[in-house]
């Protein structure tokens, strides 16, 4: 399919695979250790003039809310919840800021919750699943309309979305009116074809086993193949409508589509996008290239269109 990517998506596919395979770099970024020097450097983020970035003391973590700032309370009835990545590792930063703001934008003014859960290894499993179920429980108490709820996520937040989605439905709790993943991380015992098919294409995680793919420290002490921690073994009967989209040459492409055939089965109205070509989470490019900015375009759709309904 290489004919159907853009030439800017083929650059900044290579510019990832450069990044992460960068002698110096690469192996340390990909431990976690110097992406966690680089957050604690960031400057701090500027909030767009248009917009109001709040921040919420939950107790154990921390949250950031984001709405419009001319926005009335009486306004606030529909909400994204979104779950950043980072292998349950990563702590949130200024990319899912901007991606907060995209989110707004996109879905033409919903609020946009991001939850900055606690992370391994000094907080393991359940501890990121906790968080994201206070932060959903905080919804429902601030009188967001049960029926304009969504779920967003990356990589192991996209897991994330699916086990949160899993947990309430378990509960008898609310759900959502639909879930967004972008590059889902669902199979963390790593069994899927693509982590063997892809391993030498994927410029994020191929070619290497040095990766957060590879690191075990999130669910230490705890079964791996556990739904709430690997979602792709979840029954999804009852959940909302789903938009996943993935990248061709990941090794976590299986992770999608299994989920999505699964959920397929059980009933589930579900959107499928495997990108041409695209890596790991290249929704992050924002609107620099056209397979990023396709995505997006797509994920505002999804969203308008359940709203209508």
């Amino acid at each position: 399919m290489e004919e159907k990517i853009s030439v800017r998506g083929r650059t900044a596919r290579k510019m990832v695979r450069i990044a992460n395979h960068f002698p110096l770099l690469g192996p340390k970024a990909q431990r976690g250790e110097l992406r966690q020097k680089l957050n604690e450097r960031e400057k701090k983020w500027e909030c767009p003039e248009h917009l109001a970035l709040q921040e919420i003391d939950m107790g154990n973590f921390t949250m950031e809310l984001l709405c419009g700032k001319e926005e009335k309370a009486e306004d606030h009835k529909a909400i994204i919840l979104q779950l950043h990545g980072g292998g349950y590792y990563g702590k949130l930063h200024n990319m899912y800021r901007d991606m907060a703001a995209l989110y707004w934008e996109i879905s033409k003014g919903l609020d946009v919750l991001t939850v900055d859960y606690r992370v391994a290894p000094e907080f393991p499993y359940p501890a990121a699943l906790a968080d994201a179920a206070d932060a959903y429980r905080w919804i429902l108490e601030k009188g967001y309309d049960e029926e304009r709820i969504f779920l967003a996520g990356d990589s192991a937040g996209g897991g994330l979305a699916l086990a949160l989605g899993l947990y309430l439905r378990d509960r008898h709790m609310p759900m959502p009116r639909g879930i967004i993943t972008m590059s889902a991380w669902t199979d963390l015992t790593k069994s899927g074809e693509s982590y063997q098919e892809n391993f030498d294409i994927d410029p994020i995680f191929g070619g290497s086993k040095d990766t957060l793919v590879y690191q075990e420290g999130y669910y230490q002490g705890h079964n791996p193949e556990q739904p709430y921690i690997s979602p792709v073994n979840g029954d999804f009967t009852g959940f909302p409508p789903m938009l996943m989209q993935v990248g061709e040459y990941e090794m976590l492409l299986s992770d999608t589509l299994t989920v999505a055939q699964k959920a397929r089965d059980e009933g589930v109205s579900v959107k499928e996008h495997v990108y041409p070509g695209m890596f790991h989470v290249f929704q992050m490019g924002m609107l620099m290239y056209p397979e990023a900015r396709q995505a997006w375009v797509e994920a505002g759709r999804f969203i308008r269109r359940l709203l209508k309904e």
